[in-house]
């Protein structure tokens, strides 16, 4: 009889499903706004403002934002644990990823809500 012992942190199933729903949002997002571009072809600043000024583009492009920073994470993340092996190098270089992450979520917010 094989005792088979599971063990770590069971990333397992919560990641794979965050990264196909994170996968479906982007997607989502991209074909809206590729249809909003063929419809409207804003081309001046001032139509891209004030389609990003309307609250539903800016919290939209927000969650978009967020999905690629949450599916970056963990692809980083999985790599970082499959590949670099000392564990204060895999520490270091996923605080530094994760703080890299913070500072663009908050650099959108910034973007997103000073138009």
């Amino acid at each position: 009889m094989v005792n088979r012992v599971v063990v770590g942190a069971h990333y397992g199933l919560r990641d794979w499903l965050l990264q196909r729903i994170t996968a479906i949002v982007m997607a989502l997002y991209t074909l809206a706004f590729v249809a909003f571009v063929l419809a409207a072809t804003p081309a001046s600043y001032e139509d891209w403002r004030t389609a990003f000024a309307h609250p539903a583009v800016k919290i939209s492009t927000f969650l978009f934002l967020m999905s690629v920073f949450f599916h970056a994470w963990v692809g980083v993340r999985d790599i970082f644990m499959d590949y670099v092996k000392p564990f204060a190098l895999r520490l270091f270089l996923q605080v530094l990823v994760i703080l890299a992450l913070i500072v663009y979520a908050l650099w959108a917010v910034q973007l997103l809500w000073s138009v």
